[in-house]
């Protein structure tokens, strides 16, 4: 993971990408596939620039599975490199 502090930041600056992030926190890895976040606010296409804003800084790892395409959050790998970031996302009410 390559990803700036800076990078990391801007991606969790926006709230509907935190709230991606606490709702994958909260299931098992590969468990979560994009068509099911159809609750959040916001347009098909903007929702999908969101996940790609979450895989470039290395929150986020997808996987098509069939018609899916399911998500991982990277917590250990991004905990490794942002100490303690990510747990003041999901501590978030």
């Amino acid at each position: 993971m390559e990803a700036s502090l800076q990078a990391a930041l801007e991606a969790l600056s926006d709230p509907i990408r935190r709230r991606i992030v606490r709702e994958l926190a909260q299931v098992p890895d590969w468990s979560r596939p994009c068509g099911t976040f159809n609750e959040l606010p916001v347009a098909k296409s903007t929702l999908s620039h969101h996940f790609s804003v979450l895989r470039n800084v290395g929150l986020l790892e997808q996987r098509d599975e069939g018609a899916r395409r399911l998500n991982r959050l990277r917590k250990p790998e991004f905990d490794e490199r942002f100490p303690g970031l990510l747990d003041l996302v999901l501590s978030e009410p």
